[in-house]
């Protein structure tokens, strides 16, 4: 399915499931469609994570749009299941927002930073 915009190498994608795993222990999520819509919608959010697996595809699809409109940057996860795992629950998620980095506000800049140079 052709949902990614840009394609998120593989080391970067490492990075990006070990940060939401610290950010979940230290910080705030919003987790699923409904709630990162609403984070976003708020301005609350600092980065979005969205599962490329999601299917219907239209689910997820009005995501970006809206981050770009609120300047917020988001990335793309391989699977729904990866990333609920990395959020502590035991079912997917099609998309994760993080609202309060906690104490990693660098390591969300640095992978806000890069993904948004590979969307260029």
């Amino acid at each position: 399915m052709a949902l990614a915009k840009f394609s998120v190498p593989e080391k970067l994608a490492q990075q990006q499931l070990s940060l939401l795993e610290r950010v979940k222990k230290k910080g705030k999520v919003r987790i699923g469609v409904n709630e990162v819509t609403k984070a976003v919608e708020r301005g609350d959010a600092k980065i979005v994570f969205i599962a490329e697996d999601v299917s219907p595809a239209e689910i997820v699809m009005h995501i970006p749009l809206v981050c770009d409109e609120k300047k917020i940057p988001f990335t793309f996860v391989r699977t729904k299941k990866e990333l609920g795992e990395k959020a502590g629950i035991a079912v997917g998620t099609a998309a994760i927002a993080i609202v309060d980095e906690g104490d990693l506000k660098k390591e969300v800049a640095e992978i806000a930073k890069t993904v948004s140079e590979l969307r260029k």
